[in-house]
């Protein structure tokens, strides 16, 4: 089930959209200003009003881009041609002015999300990588790697969110499902350390700091 925010302060509009979209299997976090938005928390598509209350869309896309590939539609009442080329070449995968059929947008959404799928069928391949998380099988240029069970865990999470930003707390509540009451501080940085070197990904694994761990191609 795919997730999508949605920065809108239309609160009419940004109900509509949820209200068009649900039925579709989305789930979605409705947020009306740029101050709400927290990059540690994963989300598959950003649906950004350029016009907000506290900033402008563009800045936040512009600083959002440094740290994320996370897919981005730019949804705004601006019409002319240069805000249109200035969005895409900040990165947004798609720019969709005002008024518009939810038709239009249903289908867009499935267009970039077509485009931003990394992993299909459980599968991750790359110039570099092949990993099959359903046969347990990982590969590095062609090379088998042996992950233990709490580096596929982590793998996964940072495959299936790349390019986002993952906080430490969320990949710690994830990965050790287990009930235990305590883990151990140093845990996660071990896991990160072992599955870096396994994989010779210090490039891809990169360490946000002050908030986690972020996957980037």
């Amino acid at each position: 089930m795919k997730h999508i925010t949605i920065i809108e302060d239309d609160i009419g509009l940004n109900n509509g959209i949820v209200l068009a979209l649900k039925r579709e299997g989305f789930t979605f976090c409705q947020l009306y200003r740029l101050g709400d938005f927290r990059p540690s928390e994963p989300t598959d598509l950003i649906i950004l009003d350029i016009n907000l209350p506290d900033g402008n869309g563009f800045d936040f896309l512009r600083k959002l881009r440094r740290s994320s590939d996370v897919p981005v539609i730019i949804l705004t009442a601006n019409d002319l041609e240069t805000d249109e080329v200035m969005g895409l070449e900040l990165g947004a995968d798609d720019y969709i002015t005002k008024p518009f059929s939810l038709m239009v947008l249903r289908a867009r959404i499935d267009k970039v999300l077509k485009k931003s799928v990394g992993t299909a069928n459980n599968i991750y391949t790359d110039e570099k990588y092949s990993f099959d998380f359903d046969k347990m099988e990982f590969s590095v240029n062609d090379s088998p790697a042996e992950l233990s069970k709490t580096e596929q865990k982590l793998l996964k999470l940072l495959i299936q969110n790349k390019g986002q930003t993952l906080a430490r707390e969320f990949l710690v509540d994830r990965i050790w499902t287990d009930g235990a009451e305590y883990v151990d501080e140093n845990a996660l940085s071990v896991t990160v350390g072992r599955l870096r070197k396994k994989l010779n990904a210090a490039e891809h694994i990169q360490t946000v700091y002050g908030i986690g761990y972020a996957w980037r191609a």
